[in-house]
C-alpha cells in the first residue's frame, strides 16, 4: 500500500496487534489469524504482527493495512524487535506494509545499529515503510533525521530507560508530538477505550492496542483480581446497584 493511502486508512483510528509467544494459550499462526479477521470485523484500521508465519497466515484472511516486526531474544542482547538486518528483511519479504523495528541504541548482535539497518532496508526495499520504536523522548529525538516514516512509543515501560513507567505515557506524545511532525503511533500499556482516545489527543497519529484485546489471559485475570478484591471487603458501588 502506497504511503499516502495507508495514513488515510489508519489515521486516528484504532491498529490491533495481535500476537502471541511461544507456551502462551493463544499462540499459533492461525489462531493469531483469526484474531486478526475478528479485529477487522469490530472496525479495525490495521493489524500489527509478529513473525513470518503468522504474517503470511492474517494475510490470507484480512485485507488490512498490516505492521510486521520480528522478535527474538538473543541472549546478551536487549534489542529484540526486529533486532538485525536480516531479521529485518525475512518480515518485508513477507509482505508488510511497514515494518517495525527497536530503534534505541542499545547493543545489537554483529555490530548492527538502528541506522545500518535502516541504511540497507533503503538500498534494498527503496519504497519500504518502516517505523522506528523507542521507550524515551531522547531516544526519539536521535532518530529524527535517520529517515523513519513513523515512530512509535512501544517500548515505553520495557527497556531500562523506562522501568518507571507504569501506564500508557501521554507525556511522552505530547513531547515527541511537539518536536516533529513525523506521524507517532502510540503503543504500550492502553488499557480501555478512554486510554486510547487519550492518546489520540495527544498527539498520536493512531494507536495499538495488543493486551486488552488480544490477551484473554490478562483480561480474564483484570475481572478475576476484581472480583476477588470485591470478595475481600473492598466496595464497589456500581455491583450493588
Amino acid at each position: 500500500m502506497e504511503k499516502e493511502a495507508l495514513l488515510k486508512q489508519i489515521k486516528g483510528r484504532l491498529i490491533v496487534s495481535c500476537q502471541a509467544r511461544v507456551g502462551w494459550a493463544m499462540y499459533g499462526a492461525e489462531i493469531m489469524a483469526c484474531f486478526a479477521a475478528a479485529a477487522a470485523e469490530g472496525g479495525a484500521a490495521g493489524i500489527r504482527a509478529n513473525g513470518v508465519d503468522s504474517i503470511l497466515a492474517i494475510k490470507k484472511k484480512v485485507d488490512l493495512p498490516l505492521i510486521g516486526l520480528n522478535k527474538e531474544w538473543i541472549t546478551g542482547y536487549p534489542v529484540y524487535l526486529t533486532p538485525t538486518y536480516a531479521h529485518a528483511k525475512a518480515i518485508l519479504d513477507a509482505g508488510v506494509d511497514v515494518l517495525a523495528m527497536d530503534a534505541t541504541d542499545r547493543l545489537r548482535p554483529n555490530g548492527e545499529t538502528a541506522a545500518s539497518i535502516l541504511k540497507q532496508i533503503r538500498e534494498h526495499y527503496p519504497n519500504a515503510l518502516v517505523m522506528g520504536e523507542i521507550s524515551t523522548l531522547e531516544e526519539a529525538k536521535n532518530i529524527l533525521d535517520m529517515g523513519f516514516d513513523f515512530i512509535s512509543t512501544t517500548l515505553s515501560g520495557y527497556t531500562k530507560e523506562s522501568e518507571d513507567v507504569k501506564s500508557v505515557n501521554l507525556e511522552l506524545i505530547k513531547d515527541i508530538h511537539a518536536i516533529t511532525d513525523i506521524p507517532i503511533i502510540a503503543e504500550g500499556k492502553i488499557k480501555t477505550e478512554d486510554e486510547a482516545v487519550q492518546t489520540l489527543a495527544a498527539g498520536a497519529f493512531a494507536v495499538v492496542v495488543g493486551t486488552s484485546i488480544t490477551r484473554p489471559e490478562i483480561i480474564t485475570k483484570r475481572y478475576v483480581d476484581t472480583i476477588t478484591k470485591y470478595h475481600e471487603g473492598e466496595h464497589y458501588e456500581d455491583t450493588v446497584r
